[in-house]
This record gives C-alpha cells, structure tokens and sequence, in this order.
C-alpha cells in the first residue's frame, strides 16, 4: 500500500512542487524513495501562516550501485528555495543514526503529514526502532535539543521571543511522556498528542492551546516575558530527564548492528523487485 497524507489546508501549489522536486531526486540520483514526509513545524503542530516546508526524505540506492569501493554520498541536499527547504538520508545513515540513539529519523517516521511512502517500509522500519531504541538516548536527544534552544533563546527570560518557546516545550513534552511511558521508547511526533497523552498542568495545557492557536494566524508574536507555567514545566522534564540520561549506557549493542544489517538488505531486495530494477 502507497502512503500519503496531506492536509487540506496545506497550499496545493506548494505540494505539487514538492511531489516535482521527489520526482526529480529519484530520477537524478537514481535512487529509490520509500519515504517522503514534512518534517518541523508544521508536522509538531505548530505552524505558523509563513512555516517553511522542510520535506525530509529517506533514500536507497540500487543493488547494482553498492558494487563500487565508491558508494555515493550517505545525504541528498537540495538548496533551498524561498520558504521550501528539503533533503534526504541513505537508509545506511538513517539505521547508524538510530542505533547510536538519535531520533531524528523516528520523529520522520511517526510524522502525519505524508508526501510519499511504502506502509511495508514505514512500519517495518518503525517496527525495527522500536527494537533499537534505548529510551535512554532518545531522552539524551531531547534533552539536548531542548536545551541548545533554552541556551539560545531563554538567556532573557523577561524578553523570549514568543515563537522559540515551542521549540522547548516539544522536548519538555516528549521527554515527560517518555518519562509516563517506561516502556516505551519513542514518543508522538506532534505537540498536541504529547500534551493530550502527557497529562500536563491544566494552565499549561491551556496555555499551550491558546499560543498553538495564536501561532497558527499570524506571522510575529513578538517578544515577551517567559510565562512560569512554560518555565517551570521546560525546566522541570529538563531536570528529571538529565538524572536519568547522566546514569544512562551509550553502547550500541551487537544485535541490534545485525538486525539493522538484514533490514537494510530486505529493503533493498524488495524495492529492486517492486521496481522492476529501475528508479
């Protein structure tokens, strides 16, 4: 089954350069693409009316092409143009990515909004991660992310720029319902489902409400003082998540280096077969 879904209140226009542009990498690079998706804010629930389009994509490349000492480049870059900014991963740096812990790639696998996709690829490779992942580096991956953009943006906490606070509280939320759910080890992609599913303080999820909805019907916010609702909750899940990732193992363990081994030469297998050995 092919996957897509996009939003109805996404500019068609915008849509339809992006689809050009998939169309474009797969037959340039000749690679095949079993997973386009959107990725920022406007897949975290946030958008503004100005969000860029951050398509982000995974790639893989023909049998034929790793007979060769000289495998091509592990990303695709595209420069970017106006408000669309878009690139892709090799599934070889995808699965080294996420056995070493980083989420990134999960965070494109569990996005809503769809440009392209296999489901057999999407949900073996989710089924994969939830073997691989060890909730202690996904909390270290958001622990980090949240606080480069606590240490760039909250230095002033009389003068935050009021758009940059969802940006911390993504992984203040994702990282608080990791901490609800101890066995799991990956969280919803999208802000509203982490604060429906993370049970957060009834004003900071009224809050959180009423600045998604502000976000999504202007272009500026502004800069104002940073609410304690907003300051507490970031700097709480941020201090709880960094007793436990200072305890945490960083080992990339044997099994998982060959489960992701025989996950990659599946998909390279299959897509050769359903592409008839052509991109």
């Amino acid at each position: 089954m092919n996957l897509r879904n996009i939003p109805g209140d996404m500019d068609s226009g915008k849509v339809a350069r992006i689809d050009a542009m998939l169309d474009g990498v797969a037959r340039e690079h000749r690679v095949f693409l079993p997973l386009a998706v959107e990725s920022g804010s406007r897949a975290w629930g946030f958008p503004s009316l100005d969000s860029d389009y951050d398509c982000r994509f995974v790639f893989v490349r023909r049998a034929v092409d790793h007979f060769t000492p000289w495998l091509g480049r592990d990303v695709i870059e595209l420069p970017i143009e106006g408000d669309l900014d878009a690139n892709g991963w090799d599934l070889r740096k995808a699965l080294r990515l996420m056995v070493k812990g980083n989420a990134v790639i999960v965070e494109w696998l569990r996005s809503p909004v769809i440009y392209r996709g296999r489901a057999w690829f999407r949900d073996g490779f989710l089924e994969f991660a939830r073997q691989a992942a060890s909730r202690e580096a996904t909390m270290r991956h958001y622990l980090l992310l949240g606080e480069r953009q606590k240490e760039l943006y909250f230095g002033d906490r009389s003068r935050v720029p009021q758009k940059k606070i969802f940006y911390c509280l993504w992984p203040a939320a994702a990282l608080r319902w990791l901490g609800m759910y101890p066995e799991e080890a990956i969280a919803p992609m999208d802000l509203p489902t982490l604060m429906a599913e993370c049970d957060p303080p009834p004003l900071l999820a009224q809050e959180v409400r009423e600045r998604t909805e502000r976000k999504a019907k202007t272009r500026e916010l502004g800069v104002a003082p940073l609410s304690a609702a907003v300051g507490d909750f970031i700097d709480g899940e941020f201090e709880i998540a960094r007793g436990v990732v200072e305890n945490g193992r960083r080992e990339t363990r044997k099994e998982m280096v060959a489960l992701a081994e025989q996950f990659y030469r599946e998909v390279v297998e299959r897509l050769e077969r359903e592409e008839g050995g052509s991109s």
